[in-house]
């Protein structure tokens, strides 16, 4: 088994290519839509007496696939495309627009008469930063089965991007069977194509689903990469059990295998075994959105050449540096990165004197 390492020079080098990168992002691309309220003009309602809750500003942002994005473009991707659907409503317009934001074309993000754009709404108390401040959410999210006619829209799309990106990320976040983008037929359509594209990083990370993949890099926590649907709260799985079990899959797959691991950080499975620690930090974390942003440090670090265990330092970088942005789907910038390397490497360093 071999240590992991990332010198300040070789991710001085990484960071340098971020601006040459291409992706494109197929998925499930929410709106988070943050409802900020103040309890200080807080109102009764005349007719039934309960609380009105005072809306004072609205925050919108990409969300699920859109994180991804968020964290893709604040690392300076040079090309962004989003591949997926929305529904012809003014949630898909906000969308579109904070997506054109971050430099992401959104040409291949199919408006359907059937669809509802997938939005979590977020009121919170505007005058409570931290956690304790979020209201109950309300999700829209669509209960039929996505139409063959979306489905060949995205397939269309998928095959008219591969030629011209280095990664494309494939984000099945809906758990619900065949209501997001990543149907069955999309899946399968993937799956096939991967090894026609060589050189493309395909990356694959799903909420339900992550063991049904095959030709491509697939991204399960410990306890996935066991078969297990559910888990404890800090839970562990024991590393021998683990490796066997990663083994297993990395056979079934035929492809290398990104293990997360929460704070604990990953195992990849490429070119060898090995352990990859998380970084720690200090204070109140908030991990929403933390996958989504280690999945864009991995794919900009491995598009811009680094080795699997390479990218998996980069990625626990880029995690660390969000979950500490509380109330909201953080994302890391480049000038950030060298500070958090030597803040991991400090640590790294501290375990081997122990």
């Amino acid at each position: 088994m071999s240590a992991p390492e990332l010198t300040q020079a070789r991710l001085a080098e990484l960071i340098a290519r971020f601006p040459q990168v291409r992706i494109a992002v197929v998925g499930d691309f929410f709106l988070d839509k943050y409802l900020d309220c103040d309890p200080e003009i807080q109102e009764s309602s005349v007719e039934t007496g309960r609380a009105a809750h005072q809306v004072t500003r609205i925050r919108t942002s990409p969300g699920c696939a859109g994180t991804v994005m968020c964290n893709l473009s604040s690392l300076g991707a040079g090309t962004l495309h989003a591949i997926g659907m929305t529904g012809e409503d003014g949630e898909g317009y906000d969308l579109r627009r904070r997506l054109n934001e971050l430099r992401c074309g959104t040409d291949h993000l199919h408006a359907a008469a059937d669809r509802m754009t997938p939005t979590y709404l977020k009121p919170r108390n505007m005058r409570d930063p931290s956690l304790a401040g979020e209201h109950d959410r309300y999700d829209t999210k669509n209960r039929t089965e996505t139409s063959a006619a979306t489905e060949e829209l995205v397939i269309k799309s998928i095959d008219a991007l591969l030629p011209h990106v280095d990664a494309m990320l494939i984000m099945d976040q809906v758990e619900e069977t065949n209501r997001g983008v990543i149907t069955d037929r999309v899946r399968e359509f993937l799956i096939s194509r991967a090894p026609n594209y060589p050189k493309v990083v395909f990356w694959a990370d799903s909420r339900r689903r992550i063991r049904k993949y095959r030709n491509v890099m697939i991204k399960p926590n410990e306890f996935e990469a066991l078969g297990r649907d559910m888990w404890w709260p800090n839970e562990e799985v024991d590393l021998a059990t683990l490796r066997t079990a990663t083994e297993k899959l990395r056979g079934e797959v035929g492809a290398p295998i990104v293990v997360t691991r929460g704070a604990l950080g990953m195992i990849v499975t490429d070119p060898e075994w090995t352990i990859v620690p998380g970084v720690r930090v200090d204070g109140e974390i908030d991990p929403t959105g933390a996958g989504d942003s280690a999945s864009a440090g991995m794919a900009m670090a491995l598009c811009s050449g680094a080795l699997l265990p390479e990218a998996a330092i980069v990625s626990n970088l880029v995690a660390s540096i969000t979950v500490q942005q509380l109330a909201t789907t953080g994302v890391a910038r480049p000038d950030q990165l060298p500070e958090r390397l030597a803040l991991w490497q400090k640590q790294v360093d501290e375990r081997k004197n122990k």
